[in-house]
C-alpha cells in the first residue's frame, strides 16, 4: 500500500486484489496485465456494480456504505484486522461488533497469567465467562478449575454462590455495579442475542438478578478501582483492580487484581 497516496482506500483495495490467485477462486488465470483480480472480478465476487467499485477505487462516488464494505471485504477475504483498517479508511470507524465465541485462550497468553503471580489475574469473556486464570486467583477469587466450564462466569458467581455474599462487604452494590457494566460490554462487544438464554436462566434462578436485570441500569467501564473482601483464610484485603483489552482478540479482556498494599501482596505470596 502506498501511504502517500491521495486516495487511501482506492489503493488499499489495489493491493489487496493484487495479492488474490484468480485461479484459486474459479477466474481463469491467463495472460493478465497486473497480478491478482480484476476490478470487475472484485465486484462479481462483492456482488456490486464494477462501476461502482471502480469509483471506490478511484476516489468517486462518495462513502461507500457498511453493507458494500462488508459485502467487499468478504470477496477480498480480509482478516479481522484487515476487514476493520477497510472501514476505518472508507468510513472513519470501526465496523459494528459481531460477538464469536471462542472458549479457547494461547498458551502464550496463560504464560502471561502464570507471570504474573502472586497477583490475582484472569481472562474473560465480553459473556463474563471465565477461560483462564493463575495460582493466585484461584486462591483469591475462586475455584473455577474446580467448576464445569459453564458454571465458569462472573455473573453465576455473584448471584448463585453463596460464598460470593460472604466474601463482599457491600453485595448489593457490587452486584449492581457488575450488572450495569455487563449490560454496557455485552452491547459493545455486539452479543446481545447470545447472552439471551444466561439472562433467562439466572432470571430464573435468582429474585436479585431478575430485579436488578429488569432496573436496565448500565454502568461505564472497570477502568481502575478497589475492590475489597473477606477472604476466609487471610481475613480483610483489598485489591487495586484494572481491565486491559487483550490485543488481537476483540472477545477477551484481562483482570488484573493488584494487592493494594505490600503485606497483602506478602500474605498472598505466603499463601501461595
Amino acid at each position: 500500500m502506498n501511504d502517500c497516496s491521495e486516495n487511501p482506500l482506492g489503493s488499499y483495495l489495489k493491493d489487496r486484489r493484487a495479492k488474490l490467485d484468480p485461479a484459486a477462486l474459479g477466474f481463469p488465470s491467463g495472460r493478465r496485465r497486473t497480478a491478482g483480480l480484476r476490478r470487475e472480478e472484485v465486484a462479481q465476487r462483492a456482488n456490486i456494480s464494477p462501476t461502482w467499485y471502480t469509483w471506490l477505487e478511484q476516489g468517486r462516488g462518495g462513502a461507500p456504505s457498511a453493507d458494500v464494505l462488508d459485502r467487499i471485504a468478504r470477496a477480498l477475504m480480509l482478516t479481522e484486522v484487515e476487514r476493520e483498517h477497510l472501514f476505518l479508511l472508507g468510513l472513519g470507524r470501526a465496523p459494528e461488533a459481531h460477538y464469536k465465541k471462542n472458549d479457547t485462550v494461547t498458551p502464550r497468553l496463560q504464560r502471561v497469567l502464570d507471570a504474573l503471580d502472586p497477583v490475582p489475574a484472569i481472562i474473560r469473556t465480553a459473556m463474563w465467562d471465565v477461560l483462564a486464570w493463575n495460582k493466585a486467583a484461584l486462591l483469591m477469587l475462586g475455584d473455577y478449575a474446580s467448576l464445569p466450564p459453564d458454571q465458569r462466569n462472573i455473573l453465576r458467581h455473584i448471584f448463585l454462590d453463596p460464598r460470593s455474599r460472604a466474601t463482599q462487604y457491600d453485595w448489593e452494590s457490587v452486584a449492581r455495579f457488575a450488572i450495569g457494566s455487563f449490560r454496557v460490554e455485552v452491547a459493545r462487544a455486539g452479543a446481545a442475542a447470545e447472552v439471551g438464554p444466561m439472562v433467562e436462566d439466572l432470571c430464573r434462578l435468582s429474585p436479585d438478578f431478575k430485579r436488578m436485570w429488569e432496573e436496565k441500569v448500565v454502568q461505564g467501564p472497570h477502568g481502575e478501582k478497589i475492590k475489597r473482601i473477606r477472604h476466609p483464610v487471610l481475613g480483610p484485603f483489598a485489591f487495586e483492580y484494572s481491565t486491559f483489552a487483550v490485543d488481537g482478540r476483540t472477545d477477551l479482556n484481562m483482570m488484573v487484581y493488584n494487592p493494594a498494599t505490600k503485606a497483602d501482596a506478602e500474605k498472598i505470596k505466603a499463601l501461595l
